[in-house]
């Protein structure tokens, strides 16, 4: 009969942090529809610029635009809250927007797809998702 003996569990990997956006309002506005925003930083460093490539669904899921959003800075640690407004659409006839792709996602020691790769996208606002 072998002694039993004592294992240490292995050790837990550290989690690299993720880059949220939440969808978090959609109002009506004078050029037509302004989309809020509520991002945050934890990855392990902080990012000088982000955008992203938006595709806006409308409520039969069919592509209405495609759009370019500059979140500008978002710095390590820290929650914004970054607006668009929507020229030409209507709140109303929105049905989900999906973060397609990251063409600029620049920072100290950030690869360029750290901002894809560590994404966490949600919605708050009723009927209308955001994916990521």
């Amino acid at each position: 009969m072998l002694p039993a003996v004592a294992q240490d569990a292995p050790p837990v990997a550290s989690s690299a942090g993720q880059l949220s956006v939440e969808l978090n309002d959609l109002a009506t506005s004078q050029k037509g529809c302004k989309l809020t925003f509520v991002t945050e930083n934890t990855l392990p460093q902080s990012i000088d610029k982000v955008s992203f490539e938006v595709v806006l669904f409308d409520r039969k899921g069919l592509v209405e635009r495609m759009a370019v959003l500059d979140f500008r800075d978002l710095p390590e640690g820290k929650t914004k809250v970054r607006q668009f407004d929507l020229s030409g659409t209507r709140c109303e006839d929105v049905g989900g927007l999906l973060l397609n792709d990251s063409p600029a996602c620049t920072g100290a020691g950030l690869s360029a797809d750290a901002c894809m790769k560590g994404l966490k996208a949600g919605s708050k606002v009723d009927g209308v998702s955001l994916k990521g």
